[in-house]
């Protein structure tokens, strides 16, 4: 059976693309206005076609070089921040002026972490895009590398475009890369060739996928592009996987790129992340019975069933859980810090309650809150 990817494409009435520094910015380093251009109007286009668009757009870092005197991107935290402060500007207003000349108005949103883990934040950015496209505008996404550390950052925009494809409720997500799709190996060596249509992860079985992204400014490669399809299509979001002179083909439904089909259903959106996050920030321990009741039943956790706490980390962060031989079977969002948890472990929640109050009749983490791993 073949997919008709025309009608898939022209079915989705909200589209999220997401282009990478390396599809921006000119051999120096710098934003390439040309490019910019070119990709304002193809996403100009798809919103005459009457697509709602929503644009997670790397290059922040790489417009803030130039201006600080820098020749390639700084391995440093501090100091990508620092570029990342000066080009976010640079590049936002970019856009602002592009999209102008199509009668376009222009938001930008800059997302951390708990924007898509914690309820409060998550909820009010899915409020804000609603209300943004609402407007008729069109949301200009970035991580917010000024500000995010290393232990709250999404890693690559290429996951962080999956996440807020989820947080939008898009139907389609264009990732473009500088690459015109997937390959069963190394598109350079001979006799590689493109994998047109991913149905599941047996079509990736025989795929070998590397690490390198392109070199200089950008930082994922197509692990990280691979990964972002499995979020979203987990989440029940097609996605095309091509290069950005294929972005108006794409958007048109053309046979172009690598098309993963949508495998799954939507689900919640700090879930998602915590599925596919590298690692909690501890561990909690579960007897026998605490792991059947919660990978069997999908029951809460309670502190009953924990018998060991290991790591730093406070309520609302993710924690792993481990069954008696040590092997991680959930990750859930902790109702509480660390330090509280050695007190509370193997007593139930009415021994709990009478012995320190109502504020710990409450679940370690709630059902709502884990996932199976």
């Amino acid at each position: 059976m073949t997919t008709d990817r025309s009608a898939l494409v022209a079915a989705a009435r909200r589209v999220v693309v997401k282009v990478g520094s390396s599809s921006l910015t000119t051999a120096a380093g710098g934003i390439d206005p040309a490019r910019v251009r070119q990709l304002v109007e193809v996403l100009a286009a798809a919103r005459d076609g009457g697509s709602e668009v929503v644009l997670v757009s790397s290059g922040a870092i790489a417009a803030g070089l130039a201006p600080l005197g820098l020749t390639a991107r700084p391995r440093g935290l501090a100091a990508q921040q620092a570029a990342a402060s000066v080009g976010q500007g640079l590049l936002a207003h970019r856009y602002q002026e592009e999209f102008a000349r199509h009668g376009i108005v222009t938001g930008q949103v800059l997302l951390t972490l708990d924007d898509v883990t914690r309820r409060a934040h998550y909820r009010n950015a899915h409020q804000t895009f609603a209300k943004l496209l609402e407007l008729g505008v069109v949301p200009i996404v970035n991580e917010n590398d000024t500000v995010a550390t290393s232990e709250i950052r999404f890693g690559d925009n290429d996951r962080l475009a999956a996440l807020v494809a989820h947080l939008v409720h898009a139907d389609l997500l264009v990732l473009l890369s500088d690459v015109d799709g997937l390959y069963d190996g190394p598109p350079s060596r001979p006799g590689s060739s493109l994998v047109a249509l991913v149905r599941s992860e047996e079509d990736l079985a025989s795929v070998t996928i590397g690490s390198a992204g392109a070199a200089g400014v950008g930082t994922g490669g197509m692990t990280t592009k691979v990964e972002a399809a499995r979020i979203a299509t987990g989440a029940g979001i097609d996605v095309v996987l091509t290069s950005a002179e294929q972005a108006a083909a794409a958007l048109a439904g053309a046979e172009v790129g690598t098309l993963f089909e949508a495998t799954g259903k939507r689900r919640p959106t700090r879930l998602l992340w915590l599925a596919h996050a590298t690692s909690g920030q501890g561990t909690l321990t579960l007897d026998a019975g605490a792991v059947r009741a919660v990978v069997e039943r999908r029951a809460s956790l309670l502190a009953a069933g924990v018998t060991a706490v290991d790591g730093s980390f406070v309520a609302g962060d993710a924690v792993d859980l481990l069954d008696p031989a040590g092997v991680a079977v959930a990750r859930g969002l902790v109702n509480f810090d660390a330090d509280e948890l050695p007190a509370l472990l193997g007593r139930s929640t009415r021994e709990l309650k009478a012995a320190l109050g109502a504020a710990y009749e409450r679940e370690i983490i709630h059902r709502d809150d884990l996932v199976l791993l």
